[in-house]
């Protein structure tokens, strides 16, 4: 019976490997067609460009994922290390998180678009940049939750069979991680297409850069006050996020599944791939097979010349051995001069611009900071009133879980400025204020954070948990209260720690927003960012009110989030 069903679905895989081969010739095809596109400085919004202008984001997300999850994996094993590492490394995260998208625009602008004088490629690294900025900080804080929350009992085991170096990084490390990766690689994504607005359209004062892209054509028809070109533009971005979960992100979450910390036996059943798991698997077996004729020649006549030449003696390699510890030992001494001197150079302009005159919106900002932690305060408590029930009730069942992640992933993606006539027509109109719509706004900033993390620690619960639950005889409530919920701290620390950030940054879109020609704004740090990006071209007050942020954050999460994280990760790690 298992044969029948090996070999059926292997024939299903192999024609629709073909069909994976040929849809992905065809969008290549495509993006050939609208080449022209890439030397045309104006974006055109027209629903037959959008095939076009979704590839361009799905291309700009993919690098600035790629580079989000190699900085995730070195930056979150490098603080889960030792205590030294974590001290430095946790400290720069959190600096890194509290700044919105806009307070790295400066660096974008100055690093990649005036070092090709604004030309096409350094936009484009520009924006990759700023999509990076919004993706990596969530990478790093999961791998290090993961390796931090490994059972004593594993590691007890690795170091007694003397289990060390790369060999317990590939064995014991990595393998922990992925569940952690999968769900927070998703986050990453979703946060990604949040900001997209954001990172295609680059402005400081009175330079301007747009990219064409979903996110930019989105921004256009919101400007233009266009319902008909917005809902378009937003059915390609759902299309897109809908595709990439049934082909990329369900199949992962399966595979992810084999790394839980179990100690009875998987169900085989719960095993089986997904059909989008087959279609994948089909295709790369394709791909591996076309790959390997063309390649082993190649490397049987490599492996000919190599072997044909002389080899070196002891003498040689040592010498080898020498030079390349030199070369490290200056590349690395290069790396920390370098960095001094842009970390000099940047104090020194950054006190240039504190000692001029001050503007008068400056005496402002300690209300905006706490009317803007007011708004985040409620944002996270209604986070938290609809994500723990929904992680409570998707511990019940795995598949229940998986869809509650792709809706999620789906609803999660729509950037906040496709809520705003949404927002404009029920909220601001009924209410007569802004301040519901911020809190509203911040909100979508933030909740996908929190219920990713713990739909994550939901699916590290080992199953001989939940059967042992039952074993006893627990009610629901009571299995909730004293098993799943005291699981789920670390996963709800993390996310909560993520989430904050998320919301500082959300402020940006939540606090000041045009639409259809007239500006809506409330009293907050992101609507002065927002002034002195957008309009004032204020450098001294935008430093004010990032700085503002920064400290403010700083101070939070030395206060209140590492602290409760240590208390979770010494009181609630599973153990046995």
């Amino acid at each position: 019976m298992k044969g029948t069903e090996q070999t059926e679905r292997r024939a299903l895989g192999v024609p629709l490997s073909v069909v994976v081969l040929v849809a992905l010739t065809a969008l290549l095809l495509e993006f050939r067609a609208h080449a022209l596109i890439w030397a045309r400085p104006r974006l055109s919004v027209q629903v037959q460009l959008l095939p076009h202008y979704a590839l361009l984001s799905f291309y700009r997300m993919l690098a600035a994922y790629l580079l989000a999850l190699l900085f995730g994996l070195a930056y979150g094993l490098a603080a889960a290390r030792s205590r030294a590492w974590e001290r430095v490394l946790l400290p720069a995260i959190d600096v890194a998180q509290s700044v919105p998208v806009v307070g790295f625009f400066p660096a974008a602008v100055y690093f990649f678009v005036s070092l090709t004088n604004g030309k096409r490629p350094g936009v484009e690294l520009a924006a990759i940049f700023l999509i990076f900025t919004s993706q990596a900080w969530n990478l790093a804080l999961g791998v290090f939750e993961a390796v931090k929350t490994i059972p004593t009992d594993l590691q007890q085991s690795a170091e007694t069979f003397g289990v060390a170096g790369l060999l317990k990084l590939r064995r014991l490390v990595i393998p922990a991680c992925i569940p952690k990766l999968v769900y927070n690689s998703i986050l990453s994504w979703v946060s990604g297409w949040y900001f997209l607005i954001a990172c295609e359209i680059i402005s400081v004062g009175p330079a301007q850069y747009r990219l064409p892209g979903l996110g930019s054509y989105l921004m256009e028809a919101v400007d233009k006050g266009r319902p008909t070109d917005m809902v378009a533009g937003l059915l390609a971005l759902v299309a897109v996020v809908v595709l990439l979960h049934w082909l990329v992100w369900q199949p992962l979450a399966l595979w992810a599944e084999k790394f839980r910390f179990e100690f009875t036996a998987l169900d085989e059943a719960g095993a089986r791939p997904s059909a989008p798991l087959t279609l994948v698997g089909g295709a790369g077996a394709v791909i591996y097979r076309a790959a390997g004729a063309v390649l082993r020649p190649m490397g049987r006549s490599a492996r000919k010349a190599l072997g044909a030449l002389p080899r070196p003696g002891r003498g040689t390699l040592k010498a080898l051995a020498l030079a390349w510890r030199a070369a490290r030992t200056l590349a690395g001494f290069l790396l920390a001069a370098l960095a001094l001197g842009v970390t000099v150079k940047g104090m020194v302009a950054l006190g240039r611009i504190l000692l001029g005159p001050w503007p008068a919106e400056a005496g402002m900002i300690p209300l905006a900071t706490l009317a803007s932690l007011g708004r985040i305060v409620a944002a996270y408590l209604l986070t938290l009133a609809w994500t723990v029930p929904c992680a409570l009730w998707a511990s019940q069942s795995t598949p229940l879980a998986r869809r509650l992640a792709a809706a999620a992933q789906v609803v999660g993606a729509i950037p906040a400025t496709a809520l705003f006539p949404l927002i404009v027509l029920l909220v601001i109109r009924l209410t007569g204020g802004m301040n519901l719509a911020a809190v509203l706004l911040i909100l979508t900033g933030m909740q996908w954070y929190v219920l990713f993390n713990l739909l994550a620690g939901v699916s590290q619960l080992p199953d001989d948990l939940k059967e042992a639950a039952r074993a006893f005889g627990l009610s629901r409530w009571r299995s909730w209260r004293q098993v799943v919920l005291p699981s789920l701290v670390p996963s709800l620390v993390t996310g909560s720690m993520t989430a904050w950030g998320g919301g500082w940054n959300a402020l940006i879109l939540s606090e000041y927003f045009v639409y259809h020609g007239k500006t809506y704004e409330i009293a907050g740090l992101g609507s002065l960012l927002d002034e002195a990006t957008y309009r004032s071209n204020d450098s001294l007050l935008f430093v004010l009110s990032l700085l503002t942020m920064v400290v403010t954050v700083i101070v939070l999460n030395r206060l209140v989030w590492r602290r409760l994280y240590a208390l979770a990760a010494a009181r609630f790690t599973l153990d046995y």
